[in-house]
């Protein structure tokens, strides 16, 4: 059987086709659209522009399923949508127009499903969990494969930017006024005095993080372990705004063209929670959400 995954994120509007049977699932296909859904948020309201842009990028993948004569489809939203004061409206206006049924999931769901997800692809039974999406940042941390605790944080990669960075990428003024954003934001003050030995990383900033790392410093593409202290000094090396010099941009462009504007944002999140944490490393794992609902929601009710 395939079955279609669609993950309305905060950036970004995923699919992906898996075969599921008996086995582990195996993962055909993955498309993606840059929305930005986030950015069309004002005054915690979203926008008639946002609903429509939804509409468009499920309709163009409805249609590609329905060409395929793919019927088994499952959709999730996650913070931008989630967070709206309209979001039932929202949604609803979406499920409407598509004709596609849409869960909203809350905080804690996003936080289990990323955690569900990643953990089928690191060895290391214990450590932290962190997703930082557009609208959001999800912490899980476990011992022993089992979550001991988790948060749903009100702060992501696209939502720190809008209103913030005027050029494409961040000044070292601007990177300034994000990170006081971020610790203010990230109110971790009852995570103090947890130890994270691992950080397993998900998501699009570690995706984007993790091909500028192994660019810069020379390592290999399939390299997934990251000094925190080098990810920092990427912040420096390409906030510099409209004067970055053409070949630092390329470095950008061809490591992760579609995350350019919302990659420093990101890093500085995650920079804000590595200090907290005091974590010397931080590892990429390629599966998250899409994979932890598709385990969860769909294949456990097969069995």
């Amino acid at each position: 059987m395939i079955q279609a995954v669609i993950d309305i994120g905060s950036n970004t509007v995923r699919m992906a086709l898996y075969e599921v049977g008996s086995g582990c699932p195996e993962q055909l296909l993955k498309r993606k659209q840059i929305v930005g859904l986030a950015s069309y948020v004002k005054d915690g309201v979203m926008q008639e522009e946002g609903i429509e842009k939804a509409v468009s990028v499920l309709t163009e993948f409805k249609d590609f399923l329905k060409r395929l004569s793919i019927k088994n489809v499952a959709a999730f939203t996650t913070a931008a949508l989630r967070n709206a004061k309209n979001s039932r409206e929202a949604v609803s206006r979406i499920e409407e127009e598509t004709g596609i049924s849409i869960r909203v999931l809350s905080g804690d769901e996003e936080a289990l499903f990323d955690f569900v997800g990643a953990t089928h692809d690191v060895p290391e039974d214990s450590g932290l969990l962190i997703d930082i999406g557009g609208g959001s940042t999800e912490l899980v941390l476990y011992e022993k494969k089992e979550i001991k605790r988790q948060a749903s944080l009100p702060l992501g990669s696209l939502a720190l930017r809008t209103g913030r960075v005027k050029a494409t990428l961040p000044t070292p003024d601007e990177i300034t006024a994000m990170r006081k954003t971020a610790e203010k934001e990230l109110d971790l003050s009852t995570w103090s005095g947890i130890e994270a030995p691992f950080i397993c990383g998900i998501g699009g900033t570690f995706k984007g993080a993790r091909a500028v790392y192994n660019s810069c410093f020379g390592l290999p593409t399939d390299n997934r372990t990251m000094d925190t202290e080098k990810l920092s000094q990427l912040l420096s090396r390409f906030a510099l705004g409209d004067n970055i010099p053409e070949g630092e941009l390329l470095v950008l462009l061809r490591a992760d063209p579609d995350r350019i504007h919302t990659l420093l944002p990101g890093l500085v999140i995650a920079d804000t929670l590595f200090r907290h944490f005091g974590v010397k490393q931080a590892v990429y794992s390629d599966s998250g959400v899409r994979e932890g609902f598709l385990y969860s929601e769909i294949l456990s009710k097969m069995q």
